[in-house]
């Protein structure tokens, strides 16, 4: 294939539009169609980039005019669109999040392994592209190659994604129920829980406390704290918040070997990773010690990790994902499969149902029962039924997309 035709689904967007900047450096990929919702957004898109403008996203898909889509749409249309797509063999990539619930998370991923057995090369991609930070690259090989040992404890503070009420009044859907499905955890911490788990692994237990409204007047939540267990005994927490200013985003994994942290300061230049080095296992170390209060060595290595790619980090996972479409590369040779970000998205889930309802959530959460993964979808769908929240004023606001990754 010479060159991939591009389908933007949901172009009038402030997340689309950041996208549409860098198309024409991605080698091999035309921009070759747009829609959106509203008509004169799709327009505008049209008579800058030259592309075609369709009614629907659905015409788009049936056209036979696109060989991808984009999909940056509110969240719960991320599943009919992908769905759509691949009954008819088109690739996908989805925007943060795989779906609002791991209940259509997997009907999805079903979906596309269905359509997979007629089109062996069919992609499936997810936009999550701080996989690729120089700073969780290195996180992730400390995780995976033996340096941190087996995990003991993981504590993730991430409050840096503070949002004034202006925000929430940017948009009618964001933040509701019936809109968005959910505040924090499934808007701006899609991110940290898909990396979450990609560098530990998705915890087998989760118990939380999930504040509705807490600093803003929205009616989900903007204010987490979780506790973890893992398989093997570990535990940590995950604390998130749109409300409190200045953030902090640290992120702390100790191991048998060791300990790491990464602490990224809003307005830091650099990131910094601080790894401290035991001599030994602290298990054995324990075991074995004749002292009664004693210390294990350890060296203190600090790493400042550095990207020399300078393109966005989304531009790389299109570009990425065009590669793999051009020459036929298959799943595999994805930087960010969409279907691992299940992983992430269900322990979401798990943290908002266990806040709700106040009851631990094991995981992977079952596909019935009371605190199943059918039972979560139902609840995210009854709340916005039975919603009888006011919202603001819907004002518009320039937002920098940039600046909120």
């Amino acid at each position: 294939m010479e060159t991939v035709r591009l389908g933007l689904i949901g172009c009038g967007g402030a997340m689309a539009r950041f996208h549409e900047t860098y198309f024409k450096d991605v080698q091999g990929l035309t921009y070759a169609a747009c829609t959106d919702m509203k008509r004169e957004a799709a327009e505008e898109s049209a008579e800058k980039h030259g592309c075609k403008v369709f009614d629907s996203a659905e015409e788009m898909i049936d056209s036979g005019e696109v060989d991808l889509i984009l999909i940056a749409t509110p969240h719960f249309t991320h599943p009919i669109f992908a769905q759509r797509a691949f009954s008819k063999g088109i690739n996908v990539i989805t925007e943060k999040p795989l779906a609002v619930t791991a209940h259509d998370g997997q009907a999805t991923i079903d979906a596309f392994e269905s359509a997979r057995k007629a089109k062996s090369d069919l992609i499936f991609a997810g936009m999550f592209q701080q996989r690729t930070f120089a700073t969780w690259s290195a996180v992730k090989r400390l995780c995976t190659d033996g340096s941190i040992g087996e995990i003991m404890r993981v504590n993730w503070t991430i409050t840096d994604w503070f949002r004034t009420q202006t925000y929430y009044d940017a948009g009618g859907w964001r933040a509701t129920w019936k809109g968005e499905g959910g505040g924090v955890l499934l808007n701006q911490c899609p991110h940290n829980l898909d990396l979450l788990c990609w560098f530990v692994g998705q915890p087998s237990r989760v118990t939380a406390l999930a504040e509705l409204g807490k600093y803003h007047h929205i009616e989900v939540e903007d204010d987490v704290t979780a506790i973890l267990q893992w398989p093997n005994g570990a535990s940590g927490t995950f604390i998130t918040s749109t409300g409190q200013t200045p953030g902090i985003n640290r992120l702390e994994i100790v191991g048998k070997n060791g300990t790491l942290i990464a602490d990224l300061m809003p307005g830091d230049e650099k990131h910094t990773l601080t790894y401290y080095r035991t001599h030994e296992p602290v298990d054995e170390f324990t075991k074995n010690c004749p002292e009664r209060f004693a210390e294990i060595p350890a060296d203190k290595l600090v790493m400042t990790p550095a990207d020399g790619d300078k393109r966005p980090n989304h531009q790389r996972i299109v570009q990425n994902v065009v590669d793999t479409v051009r020459f036929g590369k298959g799943q595999d040779n994805l930087l960010t499969p969409a279907p691992e970000g299940l992983f992430g998205l269900e322990l979401g889930n798990a943290m908002l149902m266990s806040g709700l309802k106040s009851s631990p959530v094991a995981l992977p959460m079952p596909a019935e029962g009371e605190l199943s993964r059918k039972a979560y979808a139902d609840m995210i769908v009854h709340l916005g039924e039975t919603s009888t929240f006011k919202k603001n004023e819907v004002k518009e606001s320039k937002a920098d997309m940039g600046s909120s990754f």
